[in-house]
């Protein structure tokens, strides 16, 4: 690809970079996949942030890059969910200061610890869910009302929303798919599940782009024409999850949970 003789200011995050039709399509068309893909079953990130480092940018400001373009992303996503009464403000709508709170921790952290060492239990998490979620046929395919919380599952949740607003600040991929299998486990149907993770899952990309934005780490020229074509995705997927129902939506939740496993799989063997 001709981006070799790209020139990226470090400093303030956006890019001198010289536009071609090849880095415009890589970006529309991959920022459309990314979205779509993550506003059903999360996992985006794994999309997006090659992209953009194929683009030119370099790992620290495509992270914080990528936070821009999926904080419109997932607020899309959330609306449309809102909209078709997917999204349970009155519990999860009280977790949003635990995962803004976490969001922002795990971003300054990663300013000074560096991520990869994750990729590991990343994908031994992965592997724990995809499993647990085959073995279990017929969870969160039917639509009913989710569990009653009792003081333990009101702390676990509560935990959960910190941890993996941290997690998404500090290193990010995968934390739609953890956010989905936290309801799940309380009784949520997969859509019902999807519509209250991008809530949280909004909240903590606003949380940690604002901290990437703080350090200078984001490109806003290529980040929000990425954001145009990932509202776009994003919209589409939403739509695409609501109509075709909890069935379709775990299906590619298996899907999507093994294509993340393989990518970090190869990436720590190579």
């Amino acid at each position: 690809m001709p981006c070799a003789h790209n020139q990226i200011d470090r400093k303030s995050g956006d890019s001198a970079m010289e536009w071609t039709w090849e880095i415009i399509l890589i970006v529309a068309a991959g920022g459309f996949v990314a979205a779509f893909v993550d506003a059903v079953v999360g996992g985006g990130g794994l999309i997006a942030v090659p992209v953009l480092l194929a683009a030119g940018l370099p790992p620290h400001i495509a992270l914080g890059t990528n936070k821009l373009s999926g904080s419109m992303a997932s607020l899309t996503s959330m609306i449309t969910f809102t909209r078709s009464g997917y999204v349970d403000w009155r519990r999860t709508g009280k977790l949003v200061p635990l995962t803004a709170i976490g969001a922002v921790s795990g971003a300054l952290l990663l300013q000074k610890v560096p991520s990869d060492w994750m990729r590991p239990l990343i994908v031994v998490m992965l592997i724990v869910v995809t499993i647990y979620t085959l073995l279990k046929r017929d969870w969160g395919v039917i639509e009913g009302k989710a569990k009653k919380l009792t003081k333990a599952g009101t702390l676990g949740l509560a935990a959960a929303a910190l941890l993996f607003g941290g997690y998404d600040g500090f290193f990010g991929p995968g934390t739609g798919s953890f956010l989905i299998f936290t309801f799940l486990l309380l009784g949520h149907s997969f859509v019902q599940a999807a519509g209250n993770a991008k809530l949280l899952n909004f909240t903590s990309n606003v949380s940690a782009l604002l901290v990437f934005i703080a350090f200078g780490q984001v490109a806003f020229s290529i980040g929000l024409l990425m954001s145009v074509c990932m509202i776009a995705g994003a919209l589409v997927g939403s739509r695409v999850a609501i109509r075709q129902g909890s069935r379709y939506v775990r299906i590619l939740f298996v899907a999507v949970s093994a294509l993340l496993i393989a990518r970090q799989v190869w990436i720590l063997m190579g």
